[in-house]
């Protein structure tokens, strides 16, 4: 087989963008939970839902899909899921009721794994040297997406209603669909074995792999506290004193877009010292901004830091966790990042769920005392174990 060719910045830099698009899905109806409640005279834990059934969706869209990178030729199965995704956004935007909106959210997210694929295509692309680096750009992408994605849907909910942000989400799939068909080279699969095959060894994989069960149980609590965060954010600014609406909550993820400045800085680090490294700091920032949040959460400058600190522990968190999988079984990237992927959105829809139940029933000190809890855990599980072998290539058999 010839090898593939060498990844150049200007394909890194359309990956990323595709991968930031593509991940945006998942997000943009967290600043539009409070209009939708309007919409279907819902309660915020009803509605939450919503949220939930999206990254649910995504969990469980990674088993079906991302194996299909091992499998079949990549370009055609990520134009095959960028049109599948715009089928399903368009059919949230023509959804009739909370339940339908909750059905269709879940094909979202099951649909919208694009990210995960392009991220173990890049890393096989570039050469071994670049591969932190070549993560961390394509992680910019990605958190630039989750963070522009509140604020773009906050001011479109604001000024048009949450539906066309459907229908301009359905578009944008569209566009990326055919940019990533003549941007993408053609990869052949690594392996030629049945589908069936793949999919019994991604358990194999979590079975042998401890290393990957501790990493992917690290990452899913990382994102457990960051959605308890962002889902239960537009029921806070509409309290006193702020009185905000959706626009307003869509800003903040403008705000928190300072954060993906980290991504580069986190594979340069994780190149140089070690994943754990960074993912201790990125444990302290997330600690410290729940800190903020919860004894100053109703002072506006509080609120800003603390995004600023959130999303700058989450991003560095992320590169770092996925540089460590990426690097376990070469010949199998999509399978392991499989396993890492589902336990990470599983902890995103966990943190949903516990985050609008908290808001329920304890409001903004609920919401805090979860986030803190969730790092808490991280930080056990990250200690669990001894520390990073210094060769990791040598430590995977």
């Amino acid at each position: 087989m010839q090898n593939p060719p060498v990844l150049s910045r200007r394909l890194t830099l359309v990956l990323a963008g595709a991968s930031g698009v593509a991940v945006a899905n998942i997000y943009y109806n967290q600043p539009m939970l409070a209009e939708i409640a309007r919409t279907f005279h819902a309660s915020a834990h009803q509605t939450g839902y919503v949220a939930t059934a999206t990254q649910i969706g995504y969990a469980a869209g990674m088993p079906l899909f991302i194996p299909l990178g091992d499998f079949v030729e990549r370009r055609r199965l990520v134009v095959c899921l960028l049109l599948a995704v715009s089928l399903a956004l368009s059919g949230a935007a023509l959804s009739p009721n909370l339940l339908t909106l909750v059905l269709t959210s879940f094909l979202i997210g099951a649909t919208t794994v694009i990210a995960q694929v392009l991220i173990p295509l890049a890393t096989e692309l570039s050469i071994p040297e670049m591969q932190g680096r070549v993560i961390g750009t394509l992680m910019s992408g990605v958190l630039l997406g989750i963070l522009l994605a509140r604020t773009l849907s906050g001011f479109v909910a604001a000024h048009f209603g949450w539906r066309a942000m459907f229908w301009l989400a359905a578009g944008l799939a569209l566009l990326f669909a055919m940019a990533l068909r003549f941007a993408l080279p053609r990869i052949p699969a690594h392996s030629g074995t049945s589908y069936r095959v793949l999919m019994h060894s991604i358990w194999r994989l979590a079975v042998e792999l401890p290393k990957l069960r501790q990493v992917s149980a690290v990452a899913a609590m990382f994102l457990a506290a960051f959605s308890a965060f962002w889902t239960t954010l537009v029921f806070l600014l509409q309290t006193p004193p702020y009185h905000y609406g959706a626009q307003a909550a869509g800003i903040f993820g403008l705000v928190g877009a300072v954060g993906a400045g980290v991504a580069p800085l986190s594979g340069r680090l994780s190149d140089r010292h070690s994943p754990r490294f960074v993912i201790r700091i990125a444990i302290a920032l997330m600690l410290a901004s729940f800190a903020l949040f919860w004894a100053f959460g109703f002072h506006l400058w509080a609120l800003v830091l603390g995004v600023i600190l959130l999303d700058a522990g989450a991003q560095a968190a992320q590169v770092a966790n996925q540089s460590r999988v990426l690097t376990l079984k070469p010949a199998a990237r999509n399978r392991v990042n499989t396993v890492y992927m589902i336990c990470y959105f599983s902890g995103g829809s966990v943190g949903s769920l516990v985050g609008s139940a908290a808001w329920s029933k304890f409001q903004w000190t609920g919401v805090c005392s979860a986030g803190v809890g969730f790092m808490l855990i991280a930080m056990l599980i990250l200690l669990a174990r001894g520390p990073e072998p210094a060769n990791l290539g040598e430590s995977i058999i």
